[in-house]
């Protein structure tokens, strides 16, 4: 496997922006790296958004935040209010939020959802977010759901069995709403992230698996 580290960012603190469109996305989609990375990274730095929040979903992405990115953020995090599968008719809107992300963040490394993914809200926020940072390391998560999307990532962060079960845990305890869901399982969660391990060889047997679009070396 050929491997790609931030250990080479000189200078400041690695900084991460995280876009998600509802509570729960950022943290099932690539919670494990984002711990990984504040260990190796005691310093980095991030900028957490989630663009559709009402109601106790408001604070369970505020809890999210709280648990993954802890002390580590730089502010929020910044929930909106955009309607829960409507974003792609509320774009123009969306897309004002963008342009206003672009002029006060320059993010070393963007995590956003997949432009393959089978929800209308991902599809818009990763559409935007590749026409809004141009110029910037962009990965794509996977979220598992009952469409059945999961298609063949490239990028893989291999994480310890430690993590794997502190991420699980961390989104059970912020999630309390979604835990009707037939899907939402930690053995769902652990499940993805054995198979992601297997596919990259992690030496732990569990990782997570991202799309980059663009890469330059």
């Amino acid at each position: 496997m050929i491997r790609l580290n931030f250990d080479a960012v000189q200078g400041e603190a690695l900084k991460i922006l995280c876009l998600g469109c509802h509570p729960d996305d950022i943290e099932i989609g690539c919670g494990g790296t984002i711990l990984r990375l504040r260990e190796r990274h005691p310093n980095c730095v991030f900028n957490w958004v989630v663009f559709s929040a009402n109601g106790v979903r408001e604070a369970e992405a505020q809890r999210g935040a709280e648990l993954f990115a802890g002390a580590n953020r730089r502010e929020g995090p910044v929930v909106k209010n955009f309607p829960d599968g409507f974003l792609p008719f509320a774009g123009g809107e969306v897309k004002v939020f963008f342009e206003q992300l672009k002029q006060t963040h320059s993010p070393d490394l963007i995590f956003t959802h997949s432009r393959k993914d089978a929800h209308q809200d991902h599809r818009l926020i990763a559409e935007l977010t590749w026409n809004t940072f141009r110029d910037h390391l962009i990965l794509e998560y996977e979220i598992p759901k009952y469409d059945g999307d999961l298609g063949q990532p490239g990028v893989f962060v291999p994480l310890s069995s430690d993590l794997c079960q502190k991420k699980v845990r961390y989104i059970m305890d912020a999630f309390q709403s979604q835990r009707n869901k037939r899907w939402f399982q930690e053995s769902t969660f652990l499940s993805l992230m054995r198979l992601r391990g297997m596919e990259c060889n992690a030496s732990s047997g569990y990782a997570e698996a991202f799309y980059c679009r663009k890469l330059v070396l």
